[in-house]
């Protein structure tokens, strides 16, 4: 897949309508908390977490992920009840303890340079996701923040690229999707957006993300130029 690093002109601007960004792993460096997150979450249910985990439920909804808990473990628990209590844990680890990745902040300005409607869509839920944003600051970039308990069915479902679609007024194909997990991925592949992949290595084979997204990045820092070589390549500009 195309890492794009040629000069574009800075006035160039992007023939898309809007940027999606997924938050866990795109925006917020929250993949490492997830970790503690469920550890502390299936302690209260008498079970030992282990790492290796975190591959089935990276990217997907809370409901995906609790039944994986439910099912590898043979847990009683009502899955609303586990849910809810793991949407506390996680509110409690975004609201003092997770992080931004490098250079957030100035790709989101200069995406909004170029005239370009922002949103967010993710499986963390409200009560999470917005004191995140509110804390760093980022609320305000987007026009529309979509979460978890907003829609019926979680990723790898379409659902929440379509609702975040259907609320910015777009189209799909208007609608560029930023994503670090397979799961969101192809969420965004069945909403028939097209989607650039930030994989994060600590998790994951990258080489896994050259096979189903459009685009494959190393950073965040990168995504400008992507979407100045894309506005240049719909001019036709060589």
């Amino acid at each position: 897949m195309p890492i794009y690093e040629q000069q574009i002109p800075d006035n160039a601007v992007s023939p898309l309508r809007s940027i999606i960004f997924d938050l866990d792993g795109v925006l917020a460096d929250s993949e490492p908390w997830w970790n503690q997150i469920d550890a502390k979450l299936l302690t209260e249910y008498g079970v030992t977490y282990r790492g290796e985990y975190h591959q089935n439920v990276v990217g997907v909804s809370y409901r995906l992920a609790v039944q994986f808990y439910k099912k590898t473990f043979r847990l009683s628990v009502p899955t609303e009840e586990m849910m809810r209590r793991r949407g506390e844990i996680a509110t409690e680890f975004f609201t003092n303890r997770v992080g931004l990745f490098p250079n957030v902040k100035e790709v989101l300005q200069e995406l909004r340079k170029m005239k370009l409607h922002l949103a967010v869509a993710t499986s963390s839920v409200g009560a999470s996701a917005r004191p995140f944003l509110d804390r760093h600051q980022l609320a305000g970039f987007f026009k529309v923040i979509v979460t978890g308990e907003e829609v019926e069915r979680g990723k790898p479902a379409p659902d929440i690229y379509l609702c975040a679609a259907e609320q910015l007024g777009l189209s799909a194909d208007a609608c560029l999707v930023v994503e670090d997990a397979l799961p969101g991925v192809a969420a965004a592949k069945a909403a028939n957006m097209r989607v650039v992949a930030i994989p994060d290595r600590r998790f994951g084979d990258p080489r896994e993300y050259d096979k189903k997204a459009d685009y494959v990045l190393g950073s965040l820092k990168e995504l400008p130029t992507l979407i100045r070589a894309l506005a240049s390549s719909s001019h036709g500009t060589p």
